[in-house]
């Protein structure tokens, strides 16, 4: 879809095509482009197919130069939220084309960094002035990666919290996502840092000094968000591979169970199979309850010497034999301390 604005006292307004005043500087939104809009807007401006093809490439890192149409191609990534996606965080390029007085923005999704152009929520924000409306588009872009990542480290302590009770399929996948998120605004971001300082060494676009020191601004909070992602992304590496550990130690666990109770009932195994093979059993010519009676001993023995073995502890066992090595001095006092204790809840009492 392209909408066209103007700005009038400071606001920008929506206009038709039509009621374009040629005399204002034109802003030309384009998100959600089709293949016939991208070509209209090729044809109108003048545009190289392989730029246009760029803009609309989501792996395209963000980038300045100049066309053989007369105008300026600038591509900036920025973060964009869709919960229904596989990784519900990620980021886009947006072209950005200045040719005399129009300035087109292109992007192949919708983005939350243009509706705030398109809604007024931005300051200060000059039309006449094309570089510094580039600067700004970054400048919103950097507040949404600070934003996005806040949220990505809030959803992760969640997961993590949730995980901490019963860990499941569904909760390191979510994890999975996230942090690939992290990796895709870490790239994202460092490529804006290099367009930024391309940005203050080329001679296609010309600041003044208000805008340097904007532009010195935008390249604080870029470094902010560079280091919060990586931050974020090592701790999320961690806990996803302490979860990974957490979950081979309870294998290990069962495992361990199962080969207990295999080794505990191979015994009675081998004696049925031995009996089974055209031998007199034992105890066959004693009345029919005894028999019953020697079997159901011989589970109950199984049975218990399961439970002893899976609940086999060493750490209450060594616990236990330093509590044995105890002097009788330290018994006393031992005594002594409990019985102080029950005086004072008698009184509390």
């Amino acid at each position: 879809m392209i909408t066209y604005w103007q700005q009038i006292e400071g606001l920008f307004v929506r206009t038709k095509k039509s009621e374009i005043d040629t005399s204002l500087p034109l802003w030309i939104d384009a998100r959600n482009v089709t293949r016939d809009e991208s070509t209209e807007l090729q044809e109108t401006y003048n545009i190289e197919q392989d730029h246009i093809l760029d803009i609309l490439d989501p792996d395209e890192l963000s980038r300045i130069e100049d066309g053989e149409g007369g105008y300026i191609l600038t591509i900036v990534r920025v973060p964009v939220y869709d919960p229904a996606a596989e990784t519900p965080y990620f980021t886009v390029p947006i072209g950005i084309i200045i040719k005399g007085k129009v300035i087109i923005t292109i992007c192949w999704t919708d983005s939350e960094v243009i509706k705030d152009f398109s809604a007024n929520r931005v300051r200060n924000i000059r039309l006449t002035d094309f570089p510094s409306f580039i600067v700004q588009i970054m400048n919103r872009a950097n507040l949404n990666f600070l934003r996005y990542l806040k949220e990505i480290n809030r959803r992760s302590t969640s997961i993590q919290n949730e995980m901490r009770m019963e860990i499941e399929n569904k909760e390191i996948m979510l994890l999975l996502g996230l942090e690939k998120s992290l990796v895709y605004f870490t790239t994202s971001l460092k490529s804006n840092s290099l367009l930024l300082e391309k940005m203050r060494t080329t001679k296609l676009i010309k600041f003044d000094e208000d805008d340097l020191d904007f532009v010195e601004g935008v390249k604080i909070d870029n470094r902010q968000a560079i280091e919060m992602a990586d931050t974020y992304s090592n701790i999320l590496f961690g806990v996803m591979d302490a979860f990974s550990s957490v979950t081979s130690n309870n294998l290990n666990n069962v495992m361990k169970k199962l080969a207990i109770i295999n080794l505990v009932m191979m015994a009675p195994t081998f004696v049925t199979s031995f009996f089974g093979m055209n031998y007199k059993l034992p105890f066959e010519n004693l009345p029919g309850y005894i028999p019953v009676i020697i079997a159901t001993v011989l589970c109950l023995i199984s049975v218990f010497l399961c439970s002893l073995l899976l609940n086999f502890n060493k750490e209450k066992i060594h616990a236990r034999k330093s509590a044995r090595k105890l002097t009788k001095k330290q018994r006393r006092s031992v005594k002594a301390e409990k019985r102080r204790i029950k005086k004072q809840e008698k009184k509390l009492k």
